[in-house]
């Protein structure tokens, strides 16, 4: 038995028993697994142990991890139920989660179905902790406070990436910053999805210090996001911070707003000035065109041919996380691209490219569009559940948008909701959704909106119920009886109407 193994065995179980028990114990210890979590999720690749591991395979998963996140995850969802606080209940059903389930489910079905299935079982596997995590971040957060060590821990973070792409530009020499996530493209994607959330919090009703750290936020973000020179994340994170500013700020103009305005207008100004000529080589590069209709290249179009191929001869796709095996083994030189086949899950196949190849790597690269690697590996069926799901999480989020409230519980979702819409834009062109730091980031922002919804509509039925009691007991009296005879007062006070609460249940 290896160190690896035995480590797996021993010290793993004991740190999970551990984590909850320490959570159980101490409320405090809670909040610090919470706010570690939300910090440390763009870090989950440098805190993780692999196992099974196929570092060599192209896929979006390559083993199966376990870390440090994973313990604090489930260590906040057992406390959660076993420990809840006081005037809490146990649980409650969040909105969305049975959706999610199904599509579990039906990944499942479709591993089983499929060929080669470790691969798939790798990615299977990061959705069930994806579970666990949304479940334990939803049952978690249940008032301003949590939602405040929330805002704490995404603000620390974003300030971190902002800095150190800094440090990576002008100390390391580094022409596309990745900042902690390894890739330039994955760090634009982060920034466009958690910075929308720190204009919401500077326009909510929050404490000056929790607003000082989030405003020092968005100009590193900006910084950070420029230096990526990712030519779509410029503009989406342009799009996704004007939607956020405009849905929820004040327009009242005084001199404080003018000279923050002047401020943060002159050095956005610089910044681009001074980066405008690798930004513009870089949308240099290619064209539409070329990306998309040459048909002799690897562009993002080949992505789309690809999918097409696929989802024409299999309805259920080649299966979850396989899209690399068999658009290397048997897709690709079917359409003139000669890959270096993959020999079976077990042997690590040549990088070498051949001479005569007409490909820039020996192996197939995920698809470059979410949309696309999903129908190419879960079919039409996967791709319809997916859609409903990003559906329902912007219709939860959008239901924020309608009432400009400076109560964080009711404005920190909206900028949840633009960070979606950054997510979700980007993810046209990109596959990053399934990187593990987004991935986990993607869902500790969705276990919180979870809890806000659910929260949302818990006060609304009360609202209404305590509207229908106070009308049913002070109104005019109402004929209750099948032969037309009113109901005497007497009777009305003896026997009052339940809450519509006790019918309707507090799930979300």
């Amino acid at each position: 038995m290896d160190t690896k193994t035995l480590f797996g065995l021993t010290v793993i179980p004991a740190a999970f028993l551990g984590g909850i028990v320490a959570a159980c114990l101490s409320s405090r210890i809670r909040d610090l697994f919470f706010l570690l979590l939300v910090f440390l999720s763009p870090l989950i690749e440098r805190l993780d142990i692999n196992y099974v591991s196929r570092e060599w395979y192209r896929g979006t998963s390559r083993g199966f991890e376990i870390s440090v996140l994973d313990i604090l995850a489930l260590s906040l969802l057992v406390s959660s139920v076993l420990m809840p606080r006081r005037g809490e209940s146990r649980g409650y059903w969040p909105a969305s989660l049975g959706l999610m389930f199904l599509f579990f489910i039906y990944a499942c079905f479709n591993v089983a179905i499929s060929d080669p299935k470790l691969f798939g079982m790798f990615e299977l596997f990061r959705m069930f902790r994806g579970l666990v995590l949304v479940l334990a971040v939803a049952l978690f957060v249940r008032s301003e406070r949590e939602l405040r060590l929330f805002i704490l821990g995404l603000a620390v973070m974003v300030c971190y990436e902002g800095l150190l792409a800094v440090k990576q530009r002008y100390l390391g020499g580094l022409h596309r910053v990745p900042g902690t996530v390894d890739e330039s493209n994955s760090l634009s994607v982060l920034l466009c999805a958690t910075t929308p959330l720190m204009v919401t919090a500077l326009t909510s009703r929050l404490p000056k210090p929790l607003k000082f750290i989030c405003a020092c936020a968005i100009p590193l973000a900006m910084v950070a996001e420029i230096m990526t020179i990712s030519r779509a994340g410029v503009i989406i994170m342009s799009i996704v911070l004007f939607g956020a500013a405009v849905s929820t700020i004040q327009f009242r103009i005084n001199p404080r707003t003018v000279a923050m305005t002047a401020v943060v207008i002159l050095g956005v100004t610089g910044l681009a000035i001074k980066s405008w000529k690798t930004l513009s080589e870089r949308f240099g590069e290619s064209t539409m065109e070329q990306e998309y209709g040459n048909k002799k290249n690897m562009g993002r179009g080949y992505y789309i041919r690809m999918a097409k191929a696929i989802a024409k001869e299999d309805f259920f796709g080649v299966g979850l996380n396989n899209w690399s095996y068999w658009v290397s083994n048997k897709i690709g030189p079917q359409h003139g691209y000669k890959f270096v086949p993959y020999k079976g899950t077990d042997r690590e196949p040549s990088d070498v490219v051949p001479s005569d190849s007409n490909v820039d790597e020996a192996q197939a690269a995920p698809a470059h569009n979410l949309g696309a690697l999903t129908i190419g590996e879960l079919g039409t069926p996967g791709l319809v559940l997916f859609a409903l799901l990003w559906l329902r999480w912007f219709q939860m989020g959008g239901s924020f948008l309608w009432r400009r409230d400076p109560d964080p519980m009711r404005r920190i979702p909206i900028g949840i909701f633009f960070g979606f819409c950054g997510m979700f834009l980007q993810c046209l062109t990109e596959w990053v959704f399934r990187h593990l730091p987004l991935y986990y980031t993607f869902h500790v922002m969705l276990g919180v909106l979870m809890s806000l919804y659910f929260l949302k509509r818990k006060a609304s039925r009360d609202a209404l119920a305590a509207a229908e009691n106070d009308s049913y007991e002070n109104g005019p009296e109402v004929s209750i009886w099948s032969n037309g005879l009113q109901a005497p007062a007497s009777r009305r006070a003896d026997h009052p109407r339940p809450p519509l609460a006790a019918w309707a249940g507090e799930g979300g």
